[in-house]
């Protein structure tokens, strides 16, 4: 009989199961006296992405906090695992579509260098509805969270870009005049942390919150309507999509707030994406919750998160007074696959000889030779065009691939680089030129800033 869990998905990477865990497994040193290890990581979308052995495979892993399973989402016929003690389940999602085939697999091996967990539990998503590569433009295997975290003191640090795992037995913290310590609630293995929150529509009142402390959510704050009386999304708002479910497509509202407060820590006018209680059926099943604080508030601190006493330490980065910008355009545009490219090389060449003065060189001719080299680079395409943006009213549609940008060839940006053109400069002219049936075509709209 396939037993039938509960999973939801939006913002990339928030998932919420009602499964049932085998017992506790352990990440360990390797040796007693082992202090340390630390791995560097890519941080995209405001996501870090860690290398993770699975089963001796090396794969492409999303460290998320607001995650207490080991999930894999993503394998090609080339990623043999080896997956152990493998079940058959069914996973249930939002909206009347059909439920999704997944397994689990038990008694794996997960490892980062020397930090290595044994008779880990790991749930297997067949096909992979959410595609996270493509959002992210690079190859995403899976996510892991509360497995790497319950085990060592973790410090993230997004401007050198490393994780450090510390062994709790031999750790203690140095003395940090900027750093302030917080306690953590645990609702099923996931950390919570009170903030406060300034809302336009209740003036300069402060309202306290608990979130869920997200570093799989590449936003800032998700903030759930409702949960609080005083929590209604401002007046200047507009909906966007959010994420993925597993029947869908998951639209909310998007707007700014006046100000977080982290203890002392003031964050000003963030942006903010409000889900109504359909969104977060599941995941408002913890009462007290309020919302999730995601990697584009997180990453501008420096962070220890100690699990086993359930604190988390913050210490303002050098990114602390960044701004918040959002994608203007009203595109979700995805990473499409690699495409072949014809590049021009020229090399130049000179035949030269000395008229007898060692000063003086004569050229008879120079030569400019021209090679042709074939590169595989990216290609992108319009996922979602959000009705009546800027995009929808210049007529551009789902499944464009986008040529060019502004005249730069889309082959030549990363996905970060295509998107952050649409992120800053209100009324910036933005003109596209996109492959629609095998024809080009170009497009020409205006960035409006909305909030």
């Amino acid at each position: 009989m396939i037993k039938k869990h509960y999973l939801f998905f939006f913002l990339l990477v928030a998932f919420t199961f009602t499964a049932k865990s085998q017992s506790e497994s352990q990440f360990g040193f390797f040796g007693s006296n082992q202090k340390e290890q630390f791995v560097r990581f890519n941080l995209i979308n405001n996501l870090i992405v860690i290398p993770l052995e699975v089963n001796g495979k090396q794969l492409s892993f999303i460290l998320d906090t607001g995650v207490n399973k080991t999930i894999l989402f993503s394998l090609s016929e080339n990623d043999s695992l080896g997956l152990r003690d493998v079940k058959k389940i069914s996973l249930q999602g939002l909206g009347k579509g059909n439920p999704m085939e997944a397994l689990i697999s038990t008694n794996n091996t997960l490892k980062i260098k020397d930090f290595v967990g044994e008779n880990q539990e790991i749930y297997v998503i067949l096909k992979d509805r959410f595609d996270v590569s493509g959002k992210m433009g690079v190859t995403v295997h899976g996510i892991i969270g509360y497995q790497l975290f319950k085990d060592a003191i973790v410090h993230i640090n997004y401007i050198t870009k490393r994780v450090y795992f510390y062994n709790p037995q031999f750790y203690t913290y140095d003395k940090c005049r900027k750093c302030q310590t917080f306690p953590l609630q645990f609702y099923r293995n996931k950390p919570y942390i009170d903030a406060k929150i300034q809302l336009d529509t209740v003036g300069n009142a402060q309202t306290d919150v608990k979130l869920l402390i997200d570093s799989g959510g590449s936003e800032s704050i998700w903030l759930f309507e409702n949960s609080k009386k005083e929590i209604q999304t401002p007046i200047k708002h507009f909906k966007g999509v959010l994420g993925e479910g597993i029947s869908g497509t998951i639209y909310g509202k998007k707007s700014r707030i006046k100000q977080i407060s982290i203890g002392t820590f003031k964050i000003k006018e963030p942006t903010v994406s409000f889900l109504d209680s359909t969104s977060t059926f599941f995941a408002r099943r913890f009462r007290e919750r309020n919302g999730s604080i995601g990697g584009n508030i997180l990453k501008r601190f420096k962070i220890w998160v100690d699990y086993k006493n359930k604190t988390i330490t913050l210490k303002k980065s050098g990114s602390f007074r960044g701004g918040f910008e959002y994608n203007m355009s009203g595109l979700d545009v995805v990473y499409n696959g690699k495409i072949l490219v014809k590049e021009k090389q020229s090399s130049t060449f000179s035949d030269a000889y000395s008229s007898g003065n060692s000063e003086t060189t004569n050229t008879k001719t120079v030569s400019i030779i021209s090679r042709y080299a074939y590169r595989f680079k990216p290609s992108y395409k319009i996922k979602h065009v959000l009705k009546n943006s800027p995009a929808d009213l210049a007529g551009l549609q789902v499944d464009d691939v986008i040529i060019s940008i502004n005249g730069i060839k889309a082959h030549q940006l990363t996905l970060k680089e295509l998107l952050g053109k649409f992120q800053t400069g209100h009324n910036k002219r933005i003109t596209l030129i996109v492959e629609r049936a095998k024809v080009d075509m170009k497009f020409h709209f205006n960035l409006v800033k909305r909030i």
